[in-house]
């Protein structure tokens, strides 16, 4: 059998509970390590966490007050596993539902789609496949141009690059006005030398 010796440093104090361990979080950042944790713990006792219909409109509630006053400080630990289950769910899968700026309408807009493109009714299946293909970022419809970029020594990029001002310079030339003579037309006598 083996022997471990532990390095443990000196003069770190140890926090005085588990809570001043833990850094500081958001209530969404609290909710989700909660909801792991009575994930990770059903699992290991082989039980389903199955919310009843109390604790979803308890669940409900709660996600109204999260999403309506973001100060306010909600003590989770003063309800029910599958309340919070049921409510981690609902954050996870609408993003806090109730959306605050455009980033969080396109993310509410794409994921109603995305439940109703697994409707059985193949038209409106379709139509929400067809408006995620046109969804910013997936873009599944729009045509596309490449652009190829060329490497090339700074002896060519310089000799290049003249050649063109040079072009410039040529058709600048040509553009600028030119010095015009104003004629006035007489009718001239045409003599032959002979008689003068």
């Amino acid at each position: 059998m083996s022997s471990y010796i532990l390095n443990v440093e000196s003069n770190i104090p140890l926090p005085s509970s588990a809570t001043d361990a833990l850094p500081p979080m958001t209530q969404k950042e609290e909710l989700e390590v909660r909801a792991r944790t009575i994930k990770l713990i059903a699992d290991l006792q082989g039980k389903p966490i199955e919310p009843d219909d109390h604790d979803k409109s308890e669940a409900r509630e709660l996600a109204q007050k999260m999403l309506g006053d973001t100060a306010s400080n909600i003590e989770f630990s003063n309800y029910r596993n599958e309340t919070l289950a049921y409510l981690a769910g609902m954050v996870a899968q609408y993003d806090q539902m109730l959306v605050k700026d455009l980033a969080d309408y396109k993310l509410y807009v794409v994921n109603k789609l995305v439940e109703k493109s697994a409707c059985p009714d193949d038209k409106i299946a379709l139509a929400a496949v067809k408006a995620l293909g046109e969804v910013d970022g997936v873009d599944a419809f729009k045509k596309r141009s490449e652009v190829t970029l060329q490497v090339k020594p700074i002896e060519q990029v310089e000799k290049d690059l003249l050649s063109k001002l040079e072009k410039l310079e040529r058709l600048a030339e040509r553009a600028k006005p030119h010095e015009v003579i104003d004629v006035e037309a007489t009718d001239a006598d045409v003599r032959e030398d002979s008689e003068a």
